[in-house]
């Protein structure tokens, strides 16, 4: 891999010692450091999460920052959005102007990177591309030992959620929470105290090297514990991923989807303003639409932070568990926040709080399918495919329209398919959906059977 690789979509993402080792690091945190300064800010608060090179790499990103004429500050070991958190509290006077997340969220353990936000807004796409020329530019800088004032954002962010969810205490039904031994155990533990609200709490202790399962919600093979919990003591159940940011809804055997989730959370707002994204739903589009609006969008927890803004949405949500809400809370995607929203619904409404589900049409849908393509490949054969739709072949079912604000989602009359490239891996990512099992097969099947005929 080249070290110009780890400059990605939504984060700059490497392995550690191979491409985020000491030099790169000190590179990385020196021209943050002076990007923050272009945009009017100056104080950067830096976090990390549980994984056994953070603080190391927090060390040397510290040196980076503090060359630039920015302020570094520590905001210790904490999930992701406690670090966005962050930005929106005083400290005694002081308000930082940009947080860095040094994490790699549910990537395998040798795994690590930095998520930014500037003044509120997330630092991703053409600013991230822009970063790289300037890094392959940049000669070595030395290490020089930097201690920055230490800040307590952990201790603010649980006051804060244990007074919005006061509602909330002494709540009992049977809850089962996995952490993976990633970082979110330490503020869901303190808030569910604070509540005195009982759980059967699972790695819980943050440790890197993540010795139970991977910590990653949206993989079936790593919700086994969870599910043999619900299965023997019953209620409902919760998996977070390695930094926080993301969650599963677990209940019996069903894995609630964010763009169910989504329609659960839009019937409880008047006239809600939802966005989603590509890989989404017919149902969700359709059964939000008929109480609000909901509006379609690129996939990426960065897309949809700042679409969320742009529209003044009351909330957003990815498939695999990304879900943020600007209804009470501030737009950001924090899988401790979302879980303490689906405990008010099950206070409301017991077990029957997704009763609304089984009113919506049957539809069959595949979980993502990956196909394997380099990244210089991906992009060229989804042009290649747009092309090629134009004209399809003759056995080709009817399509009704094409949506190609995030790689191609065609709609057919009975469902839909997508292909798109990630942005994050040399991957296309494929969803199909349709209203009955075979039409899912044929639409997959015909979809998938193009691709191959264009890459020869």
């Amino acid at each position: 891999m080249s070290v110009l690789s780890i400059f990605r979509e939504y984060d700059i993402r490497g392995i550690f010692e191979k491409e985020l080792n000491e030099e790169n690091a000190i590179k990385i945190g020196y021209l943050l450091g002076v990007e923050l300064q272009k945009q009017g800010g100056k104080n950067l608060g830096i976090g990390y999460d549980a994984r056994v090179h953070s603080k190391q790499i927090f060390d040397w990103f510290c040196s980076g920052v503090a060359r630039s004429g920015a302020v570094p500050y520590g905001l210790g070991e904490i999930p992701t959005p406690v670090g966005y958190f962050s930005l929106f509290c005083d400290f005694n006077g002081l308000v930082l102007d940009g947080n860095v997340m040094i994490t790699g969220s549910h990537n395998p353990p040798q795994y690590n990177g930095f998520k930014t936000t500037f003044l509120k807004k997330p630092f991703f796409g053409e600013e991230i591309y822009a970063l790289k020329e300037k890094f392959n530019a940049l000669k070595p800088l030395e290490f020089i030992a930097t201690k920055p004032k230490e800040l307590n954002v952990l201790d603010k962010y649980v006051e804060f959620l244990a007074k919005e969810f006061k509602h909330l205490e002494g709540f009992c039904m049977p809850l089962c929470i996995d952490c993976g031994n990633g970082i979110a155990g330490i503020g869901i533990k303190k808030i569910l105290d604070r509540l005195q609200i009982p759980y059967e709490g699972l790695y819980f202790e943050p440790d890197g090297n993540f010795p139970n399962h991977h910590p990653d919600p949206s993989e079936e093979e790593n919700l086994k514990d969870v599910k043999k919990s619900i299965a023997k003591n019953g209620g409902i159940g919760f998996a977070l991923d390695g930094d926080g940011d993301r969650l599963a809804v677990v209940r019996g055997e069903r894995v609630y989807k964010g763009d169910e989730l989504a329609i659960i959370f839009a019937y409880k707002i008047p006239n809600p303003v939802v966005i989603g994204e590509v890989k989404c739903s017919l149902n969700m589009y359709e059964s939000i639409n008929k109480i609000g609006k909901a509006i379609m969008y690129k996939t990426g927890h960065s897309n949809l932070k700042v679409k969320l803004k742009e529209a003044n949405a009351h909330m957003a949500f990815e498939v695999s568990g990304h879900i943020f809400f600007n209804d009470r809370y501030f737009g950001y995607d924090d899988a401790t926040y979302t879980l303490l929203r689906v405990l008010e619904l099950l206070k409301e409404e017991g077990m029957e709080f997704d009763r609304v589900l089984a009113s919506l049409p049957k539809l069959y849908a595949t979980d993502e399918i990956k196909i394997p393509a380099s990244d210089e490949e991906k992009f060229l054969l989804m042009d290649k495919l747009k092309e090629s739709l134009k004209n399809p072949p003759k056995d080709f079912p009817e399509i009704i329209d094409i949506v190609t604000i995030d790689g191609i989602r065609v709609i057919f009359k009975e469902g839909w398919g997508l292909i798109r490239a990630s942005n994050t891996t040399p991957m296309l990512v494929t969803r199909f959906e349709a209203k009955s099992p075979t039409l899912k097969e044929v639409y997959q099947q015909k979809l998938l059977e193009l691709l191959e005929i264009i890459k020869g």
